[in-house]
């Protein structure tokens, strides 16, 4: 797990700022989403306790959603300016 946490925040900071909020924002919440995917499979692979894996398998499948949904966004907002905020791609969540 050490070293995925230190691959997941090398990824977070190595694109650098911006100055684009959204942008940063995004740009540092997949790799941080990702190792928490990455934590989760280890505890599919290496844990027994089963209310734990469960939540692991949650995580995975939540985490997976977002990922995908924040890359569809950031592709959007790379093009420029979006004329449709509030349209596709919308970001997906396990919320609501």
């Amino acid at each position: 797990m050490d070293a995925g946490m230190a691959r997941m925040m090398q990824d977070m900071h190595r694109p650098g700022y911006s100055g684009n909020p959204d942008h940063d924002f995004l740009a540092m919440m997949i790799p941080h989403h990702e190792g928490a995917v990455d934590m989760a499979r280890l505890v599919l692979i290496h844990g027994r306790d089963p209310l734990v894996r469960q939540l692991a398998e949650d995580i995975i499948a939540g985490q997976t959603v977002e990922i995908a949904s924040m890359r569809a966004r950031m592709a959007v907002l790379l093009k420029g300016p979006n004329p449709q905020p509030d349209g596709y791609p919308a970001l997906g969540s396990v919320r609501g």
